[in-house]
């Protein structure tokens, strides 16, 4: 490798730096520029060695520092020439990563550099576009915010269930899936809208801060309360996977007739059939997820009546041996197809999402962040990045279908039977087999009625 300075480049590509290296580097000057995927790897990835709101103030400082020459009119012509460039990244950064922006000291910077511009020219374009910019910024925050009350608010409505599979089964009037949609490529539709809105406020620091909470230096209480927001939109989309799930088990154990509960799992397969055409792997993988769970793989006498060869070939998609690599390919394709896609339908390539997380993880985890001589190992860094920015492109895709109110609704409100509930109300539709599963059931009787006595 070549070294400039504190900087270590192998075939062109920066290998390894320090970190103030790296951070100056970061700097744009009236002649220079850093380069845009630099920019975006080293504003993800920063946050494993440094606080955002401190590589924040180092990189303002450093940006007026340099135009300081000790006469008041000259730095306020110099610093009148790199304001642009200073804008130009702070945009980078307030686009790309706004949600750092949730910290107050991080707007509190920002609002000086605005003051300090403005000094510099009050009717400058620069000035004007760091209130454009603020403004923008600020319309993501709210946006972000409401998503999140949303959220929020659609958890406590599918958390305020009937206490007992019995008030379930009661209501049994209430309909089921097929009844709020019986078209697989309707309900294949909407699940894609759900997955799309939400992956598109999921922040791409999130996969970083994943790593970055187990740091050390996260004890402080001004942090703490920063980083229980970090991830929460990341948490919040794997919640709705598991929800998913539990939805397509609930759907299948609910119906008291056998011949409805194999109506309900080939209706399940078909919509899986048509998440996997649509590119929509992280529904297709939930309802696979879901009709694997053993109180409905134990519904022998209910599979008996369903042609599973579509199931068959859809699992073998996604089949983990290997690891996962007949998904990685079909991913591949998606990806290509999306690449050269002619309508935004084509464009949608929803990857199984815990499977991506793993991957970043173990790819943090596989290398040191550090090497021996003190210096950033941005060789990983780069890989990081690359991985990140793929997810970028495929959460910004506007979703093409029609959507469907009511159907939305009861996939993301209607009650969902807990493990045990489940359990039970799988025994209750084809009885136990043999002592184990009698046992099972009869612990699962008396303390789920336990649990109503109490409520």
């Amino acid at each position: 490798p070549k070294r400039y300075g504190e900087m270590c480049y192998h075939d062109n590509s920066l290998v390894s730096a320090s970190l103030e290296a790296l951070i100056q580097h970061l700097v744009p000057t009236v002649d220079y520029y850093p380069d845009r995927s630099y920019v975006f790897t080293f504003l993800l990835s920063s946050r494993l060695f440094l606080h955002p709101y401190e590589l924040m103030t180092r990189v303002c400082h450093l940006c007026v520092e340099q135009q300081r020459s000790g006469d008041a009119l000259l730095d306020k012509i110099r610093f009148r020439e790199v304001a642009p460039k200073l804008v130009q990244l702070l945009t980078e950064w307030t686009e790309t990563f706004p949600y750092d922006f949730r910290d107050e000291r991080m707007m509190r910077c920002l609002n000086d550099m605005t003051q300090h511009v403005a000094r510099g020219d009050e009717v400058s374009y620069s000035w004007r576009a760091m209130q454009q910019m603020t403004q923008r910024l600020i319309k993501r925050l709210s946006a972000l915010g409401q998503y999140e009350e949303a959220v929020s608010a659609l958890s406590a409505v599918a958390m305020e269930r009937p206490a007992s599979l019995k008030g379930r089964q009661a209501a049994g009037q209430r309909g089921d899936v097929m009844s709020a949609c019986d078209d697989p490529f309707v309900l294949a539709q909407q699940l894609t809208h759900i997955e799309l809105d939400r992956l598109s406020f999921i922040g791409p620091e999130e996969f970083i801060q994943t790593f970055a909470m187990k740091d050390p230096l996260e004890n402080h209480k001004v942090q703490r309360s920063f980083s229980s927001r970090k991830t929460s939109n990341l948490e919040a989309y794997i919640n709705w996977f598991n929800r998913l799930s539990y939805l397509v088990a609930t759907e299948i154990c609910m119906p008291v007739k056998k011949k409805q509960r194999a109506r309900i799992i080939e209706f399940f397969i078909d919509v899986a059939q048509e998440c996997f055409n649509i590119g929509n792997f992280n529904s297709l993988m939930a309802i696979i997820t879901g009709m694997n769970m053993s109180p409905v793989a134990r519904l022998r006498k209910t599979w008996s009546k369903v042609n599973t060869d579509k199931f068959e070939i859809l699992e073998h998609q996604m089949d983990p041996s290997s690891n996962f690599t007949n998904y990685r390919t079909a991913l591949r394709g998606a990806t290509q197809r999306s690449e050269t896609a002619h309508s935004s339908q084509e464009k949608i390539v929803i990857p199984f999402f815990s499977l991506l997380i793993k991957d970043i993880y173990f790819l943090n985890e596989g290398c040191a962040s550090k090497l021996t001589n003190g210096h950033i190992n941005f060789e990983k860094l780069w890989e990081l990045a690359k991985q990140v920015s793929e997810f970028l492109v495929w959460r910004q895709v506007i979703c093409p279908f029609d959507r469907d109110r009511r159907i939305l609704q009861y996939l993301v409100t209607t009650p969902v039977f807990t493990e045990d509930e489940l359990h039970l109300a799988s025994y209750e539709s084809e009885g136990p087999e043999n002592n184990m599963e009698k046992d099972s059931r009869r612990s699962l009787r008396s303390s789920l009625l336990h649990r109503e006595n109490r409520s």
